[in-house]
């Protein structure tokens, strides 16, 4: 008789599961969560220069820059992803891109510009007021 392996648990799997997660993810979601970063700390200093009374260019322009950040993790992350991310070779040397490289690329940036913003408005912000 054949020992069966052992069940895992709902927890163990996910847990595997992250651990070994296909590359063209791991491309997407560092690429887009690097783009979002970066604006997150731009969008940061701009709130909290806004917070401290200084009088810029233009107003409280907020909403805006939120607008424009989204806009931009959306369209830099999957023009980065499509760059970063080619498509299987199989047998040949030659690498090729396709639209469903930058469609990776837009699938993880929608939440991961969401998330970043949600974090520096709502954790970051009030540590620094």
């Amino acid at each position: 008789m054949i020992a069966r392996p052992p069940r895992r648990s709902w927890w163990e799997i996910r847990w595997r599961q992250f651990r070994n997660a296909p590359r063209p993810v791991v491309r997407a979601v560092v690429a887009n969560l690097t783009v979002a970063a970066v604006l997150g700390v731009l969008y940061l200093g701009y709130d909290v220069a806004l917070a401290r009374g200084a009088r810029l260019p233009g107003g409280d322009l907020r909403t805006l820059f939120v607008i424009v950040d989204v806009v931009l993790v959306l369209g830099l992350g999957s023009l980065i992803t499509y760059l970063i991310v080619p498509l299987p070779r199989g047998a040949g040397s030659r690498a090729t891109r396709t639209g469903w490289s930058a469609a990776l690329g837009l699938f993880a940036a929608a939440p991961i510009a969401y998330l970043v913003l949600v974090v520096v408005s709502q954790v970051i912000r009030p540590l620094l007021t």
